[in-house]
């Protein structure tokens, strides 16, 4: 494993496969009419592999890579996906190869430089790169004030100083590409209670939370989130994405 890889979900890869919301075909759609071409695609950081799934519905063939081999093994397989373990700043790929570099939820963990270094490198001539980021959720005026003091107050001093990108929606971060103004996108998901309370406890700032203190801080507002919830069965769950993309010059 790259010494360099800052590994927060290695541990609970099975659960961040299942909680983790997806994105909208909508994103994917349009950065394929954007790009120079739609052969080959390279999903960076792919996690589970929820970006390279909607990707393998746009391009001919996408290249899923994560430094972490537990995220690969549990990834979606799907034709028209190739999936690799390997670092964001040494994916392995052929020079001048790619149309479109994605990366969902994870270019704040990267070494930047030597990772755009590694893009501008695979990337053919007018080639895009879109990197995006989604932060809190949104339900309604109650329940999001409850998660922004728990995100804030309980864990916040359990989030990793990277997390400060996504809190600046990602207008902070350095991004050295001849860059478009994307549409704005916006995941949605009919959720339960259960399923939000899952995707709680898949943030790195909970996992770091947990292995400081032995606690599961999620269980001490699940009372209240009850409460506010109501008798509903489900309720839109909603993230705006933050996305910056541009061409290689």
């Amino acid at each position: 494993m790259n010494a360099g890889f800052k590994d927060h979900f290695s541990g609970h890869a099975s659960a961040y496969a299942a909680a983790r919301p997806g994105y909208p075909d909508e994103v994917f759609a349009w950065l394929a009419d954007n790009a120079p071409a739609c052969n080959r695609a390279w999903d960076c950081a792919t996690g589970n592999g929820q970006a390279a799934v909607a990707l393998a519905g746009h391009f001919g063939q996408v290249i899923a890579t994560d430094a972490s081999a537990e995220q690969i093994a549990n990834a979606a397989p799907l034709p028209g996906i190739e999936y690799r373990v390997a670092p964001a700043e040494s994916p392995g790929l052929e020079p001048n190869s790619i149309d479109l570099v994605t990366v969902a939820q994870a270019a704040h963990w990267f070494d930047r430089p030597t990772f755009y270094d590694a893009a501008r490198n695979v990337l053919r001539a007018g080639g895009l790169i879109a990197v995006w980021a989604y932060g809190l959720f949104e339900i309604d005026a109650a329940l999001d004030e409850v998660i922004e003091d728990f995100y804030r107050s309980t864990v916040g001093p359990y989030w990793p100083p990277e997390r400060r990108l996504i809190d600046a929606r990602y207008a902070t971060l350095d991004f050295p590409f001849a860059e478009i103004a994307p549409p704005e996108f916006v995941m949605r998901c009919q959720w339960t209670l259960d399923q939000v309370l899952a995707y709680l406890r898949t943030w790195s700032a909970v996992q770091r939370y947990r292995k400081a203190r032995g606690t599961d801080p999620v269980s001490a507002i699940e009372s209240t989130m009850s409460r506010l919830w109501g008798d509903r069965d489900t309720r839109e769950v909603r993230w705006p994405l933050y996305m910056r993309v541009g061409y290689r010059d």
